[in-house]
């Protein structure tokens, strides 16, 4: 996971305005949320998510923010490209 995580950032650093559907993949999201879930509002979210693959885009970014905020720096990375998968998700459905 970590290793996606980074290899998705680096990519996107490389790139002056890196395409929106430049993300980690559904798997990586998904681990990403399962190591996030937890008894916490936020963290039941991100359980949801981990353990029914279904979202809801507003609430779950917004639990990834909460949860960015009591992470590592190495956590908040990957909480940042959870965030960036729920949009390109969302980006998906309108178009």
């Amino acid at each position: 996971m970590a290793a996606g995580v980074s290899d998705v950032l680096d990519r996107r650093a490389a790139l002056k305005r890196p395409p929106t559907t430049l993300v980690v993949s559904d798997a990586i999201a998904l681990g990403i949320a399962g190591l996030f879930s937890s008894a916490t509002p936020s963290g039941r979210v991100l359980e949801h998510f981990y353990r029914r693959g279904s979202i809801d885009g507003a609430d779950m970014i917004e639990a990834a923010r909460v949860e960015q905020g009591f992470a590592s720096p190495e956590g908040h990375a990957a909480l940042h490209c959870l965030i960036g998968w729920i949009r390109s998700r969302v980006n998906d459905q309108i178009n």
